[in-house]
């Protein structure tokens, strides 16, 4: 009798396992991604698949299931392509990529949405900006400035969309400027807007006056002194040490070349940027240079990128990359939590902290910051500051 308690109890217990072992592997990690697949923006949804795949066969783990959905850079397909991942079980999606897909998400409950956009004003309840945005930003060039104890920092900003958005990473990071100038984007309107900015004309006025004072003079070395001058554009100081230009591209250029034309300089005056990407077209502006910036890990990006193309033949953008740490930051978040009891959105309000490719994700409050480094280009090479 003990013998065949004994016989039922390990069969009991070899069912047990058994089923188990069934449960685990129903239980996967499902994970949404809500990408174009089709009209605009194809190739950028086809490159975050690719990477999403590359990120699971890194973590290796046959848990891991990815639904993926088109959006076809709709909000009404986005909505439906969301609602259907819900009639899955899915609990965390990774995408929309563009801001302007994000519009009817909030009527979908109990997810929650990882986008790659980097803007954070008007989001939905259950939308997290996951993309490189103002205040992180914000709080890399901070730290730039303290720990070169520059003081006299005045902010350029165009007036444009995302004037708010830089506005609310001004607020955020507590970043302390001597002051704030709006700007237009167009050329002849830029130019007076910058001259004005530098005091252009009074020094202009001043160097001026300066040779004039001295041709009237009895100094005996008014002739050298006066050949000095006219080797000058202006005569006299502006009134800051560095200059923040929130712009990118050839706009960027456009500020920076202005600010040339009014007699500062990047060798006098730091010129400092938002987030260029590592835009290779200022490498080869030398007059623009030394100019600094923040950005993601370098090194990173770039093992990433040759990575990409040997795989795939081809070169990635950035929002790949971003793609890639965003399911190692599920991934983590699924072994410290039990996706399928937890309310996933409070993942995301109690303070936490993901090492990916790009850096250092800080997690609070629903939001994600990045902790980025920072570099210049000068002569010609990007170097890392920081």
């Amino acid at each position: 009798m003990i013998k065949i308690s004994k016989l039922l109890f390990s069969l009991l217990f070899i069912c047990l396992i058994i089923l188990s072992q069934k449960v685990l592997a129903n239980q996967k990690l499902k994970i949404g991604l809500l990408v174009p697949l089709s009209e605009n923006n194809q190739e950028i949804g086809l490159q975050i698949i690719k990477t999403v795949r590359m990120a699971i066969s890194d973590i290796n783990n046959d848990s891991i299931e990815v639904i993926v959905k088109d959006t076809s850079s709709n909000p009404k397909k986005t909505l439906k392509s969301a609602l259907e991942l819900k009639n899955e079980n899915v609990k965390i999606v990774i995408g929309p990529v563009f801001y302007e897909n994000l519009k009817y998400l909030n009527e979908v409950e109990d997810l929650i949405f990882l986008s790659l956009t980097n803007k954070t004003i008007g989001l939905p309840q259950n939308v997290i900006s996951a993309g490189v945005n103002s205040t992180s930003q914000l709080n890399t060039i901070k730290k730039f400035l303290k720990i070169n104890e520059i003081k006299k920092t005045v902010f350029l900003l165009p007036k444009f969309k995302y004037e708010a958005e830089i506005k609310k990473g001004l607020k955020n990071s507590k970043l302390k400027t001597k002051k704030i100038y709006g700007y237009d984007t167009e050329p002849t309107k830029l130019t007076k807007q910058i001259e004005k900015i530098t005091n252009y004309k009074v020094r202009k006025q001043n160097l001026k006056d300066e040779i004039k004072r001295l041709e009237e003079s009895d100094d005996p070395n008014k002739e050298k002194k006066i050949k000095q001058l006219e080797k000058k554009y202006t005569l006299g100081k502006v009134n800051f040490n560095s200059v923040i230009i929130a712009d990118f591209d050839e706009s960027l250029k456009s500020v920076a070349t202005s600010l040339l034309y009014s007699d500062v300089s990047p060798d006098k005056k730091y010129f400092i940027s938002l987030n260029q990407w590592f835009n290779e077209s200022f490498i080869q502006e030398k007059s623009l240079q030394p100019i600094y910036y923040p950005s993601i890990n370098k090194k990173n990006w770039e093992t990433y990128k040759d990575r990409f193309y040997k795989k795939f033949k081809n070169y990635p953008n950035h929002l790949s990359l971003l793609s890639y740490d965003l399911v190692g930051l599920i991934y983590y978040l699924s072994l410290e939590n039990d996706f399928l009891t937890t309310d996933t959105q409070k993942l995301f309000k109690k303070e936490n902290s993901f090492r990916g490719k790009i850096g250092i994700f800080d997690i609070k409050n629903n939001e994600i910051n990045h902790r980025l480094n920072f570099y210049k280009i000068d002569n010609s090479q990007i170097i890392e500051i920081f």
